[in-house]
């Protein structure tokens, strides 16, 4: 008597019979029961997470686009202005040396909801504010239940985040 992987073949003196391992259709059908249920269990959790991590990126990325506007005040000795789209802070920003070349934008971001000064933030050749702002609120706008995030800017012009309202 040989075994195989998939087969086995036993012989005998009277019959040769061969049996062939495997699956039932009812095993298969209950395997896929329980990966469909465990899906859609698993499926707000991953909404959530989704809309936490798009948070975390728009925030992000506010946060490095004022320090990158304060580094390059300083470099260039100049005035670097932040200055929002049309629409809000939420359809993108640019940096830019006032009275200057454009030195960055950020496109638009879906999904979210970004809260900050009106108009544009202006860094002085020492990295510092021209005048006080508001701080950013980021938020999920999709109804999901994630924490904002909150920039605020300190007195030297540094930016500061933290998870939370402002």
């Amino acid at each position: 008597m040989e075994a195989e992987t998939m087969l086995e073949f036993s012989f005998s003196a009277s019959n040769q019979r061969i049996q062939i391992s495997g699956f039932t259709l009812i095993e298969l059908l209950v395997t896929l029961s329980i990966i469909g249920i465990l899906s859609v269990l698993a499926l707000p959790s991953f909404s959530e997470f989704v809309g936490g991590q798009r948070v975390k990126t728009a925030s992000f990325e506010v946060f490095s686009s004022l320090t990158y506007a304060r580094s390059e005040a300083i470099k260039r000795n100049a005035e670097v202005a932040v200055t929002s789209a049309s629409g809000g802070w939420q359809n993108g920003w640019t940096v830019a040396v006032v009275n200057g070349s454009t030195l960055n934008q950020q496109t638009a971001f879906t999904g979210l909801t970004i809260a900050g000064p009106a108009g544009s933030i202006t860094y002085n050749g020492s990295g510092r504010l021209k005048a006080s702002v508001t701080p950013f609120t980021i938020s999920s706008s999709t109804g999901t239940s994630v924490s904002p995030r909150c920039i605020s800017i300190d007195l030297s012009g540094r930016p500061n985040s933290k998870i939370g309202n402002c």
